[in-house]
């Protein structure tokens, strides 16, 4: 023990050292638009309470129902007896809003997307002897590149296309395509969360057709953000119900508590149920995060009001920030990459704006290449313009202090 002690102290004086050591700063109340942070008010620009609803009273009011009535946790898996009638009722409002066939819920998205990999290919499916092959983006999510690590490396290849390059995933399929593998299996985010880009998912959809593979989507960073109607990337790319497999979360936009989910086809739905360990071996989840989730999407459902004020948002910090100076990811996502190049910078920059009542954070070598650390800015519904200008008016005060901008 003594050894491994050494071992982590070395460590941890490297990344002080190298400004890189990653501080969580407590929020003394409710996630919101507005947070206190040490006794002071600050502006949020680092949640993905994108739509506003992690305090909305609508929500609270929801969860609260859903304890009074359910009591506040199930103390089982869901196949023993842990699933109670809210359960389903939440999976088809999901199918409903993504137009999709079923839904299962899991604990988080993280669990979703290990659950699905290694649940498909691990699994002979009367198959004595057979080969699968998952193309990857190389931007995706860890929660999908973990998930791919539980697939047996002697049943699964795995390959990686160049971030949103259908080309060079068209090249790779095609010259794969002689070989006789079971199943073929295109994984990509729907939203890079570290770019805020979108993934080209029209033109994914063809491909995944034209060779026949299962299109497989993280949509978290899109549901409730993406389209107009919130309904996420394939909606804001015109293929609306066309993608095979969508994963996504309820701890962003949806209300921002905890849970995530697998959406597709009914039978391939009703074998996860059978056969994925994070759905078989976890607690479900408990009646106050269901009935917020549920209360969410009723909400998105019935109003385009919130998606449409994210957009307005949106828009309006991405043009101010560019002519104030700053470098950005250009795109229209609400995830605004302020480019800044090392890490140092970024650290020091959070900390100032911290100072200057803006909440945001840096973000830098392992999560980003090196030499492309940034704050990433996340744009809330929660926020008023006044809310915007005051934050770009510390922006610019703390830019122009540590000379990043003119």
């Amino acid at each position: 023990m003594a050894n491994v002690l050494e071992l982590v102290r070395n460590e941890l004086k490297l990344l002080e050292a190298s400004k890189t050591f990653k501080y969580e700063v407590p929020l003394e109340g409710p996630q919101d638009g507005i947070v206190r942070v040490d006794g002071r008010k600050v502006i949020m620009l680092a949640s993905n309470n994108y739509l506003g609803l992690s305090n909305h009273p609508v929500i609270r009011r929801a969860a609260i129902k859903g304890i009074r009535e359910y009591g506040y946790g199930v103390a089982s898996v869901r196949f023993i007896c842990g699933t109670q009638d809210i359960h389903f009722d939440l999976e088809k409002r999901i199918s409903k809003f993504l137009g999709t066939e079923d839904t299962i819920l899991f604990s988080s998205c993280w669990a979703a997307n290990e659950a699905f990999f290694a649940a498909l290919t691990n699994e002979k499916l009367g198959f004595e002897s057979y080969k699968d092959v998952i193309y990857s983006d190389r931007l995706n999510h860890a929660s999908i590149i973990d998930g791919q690590r539980l697939c047996k490396a002697e049943t699964t290849d795995r390959k990686i296309y160049a971030h949103a390059d259908v080309d060079d995933l068209a090249r790779q399929l095609e010259e794969d395509k002689e070989k006789n593998y079971r199943l073929r299996i295109i994984a990509t985010d729907g939203v890079f969360s570290m770019e805020g880009d979108l993934a080209p998912l029209d033109k994914l959809v063809e491909v995944a057709s034209r060779y026949d593979a299962i299109l497989f989507v993280d949509d978290s960073h899109a549901v409730g953000v993406c389209g107009k109607s919130g309904r996420g990337t394939p909606e804001a790319k015109g293929v609306h119900g066309r993608v095979d497999v969508l994963t996504g979360t309820l701890g962003k936009a949806i209300g921002g508590a905890a849970g995530g989910y697998i959406s597709g086809k009914k039978e391939l739905i009703a074998y996860m149920r059978q056969k994925a360990r994070p759905y078989t071996f976890s607690n479900s989840l408990p009646a106050s995060i269901v009935y917020g989730a549920a209360a969410a999407f009723d909400m998105l459902m019935k109003s385009k009001s919130y998606v449409k004020k994210l957009h307005k948002n949106t828009a309006y910090f991405r043009k101010k920030i560019v002519k104030l100076g700053f470098k950005i990811l250009e795109g229209d996502h609400p995830i605004v990459p302020i480019m800044l190049g090392e890490a140092p910078i970024a650290q020091e920059m959070s900390n100032a704006l911290l100072n200057a009542g803006v909440y945001i954070k840096g973000l830098w070598y392992p999560v980003v290449p090196k030499g492309e650390a940034r704050l990433r800015a996340q744009v809330s519904a929660a926020l008023t313009k006044r809310d915007i200008n005051k934050a770009l008016d510390a922006f610019e005060e703390v830019g122009k202090q540590m000379k990043v901008i003119q």
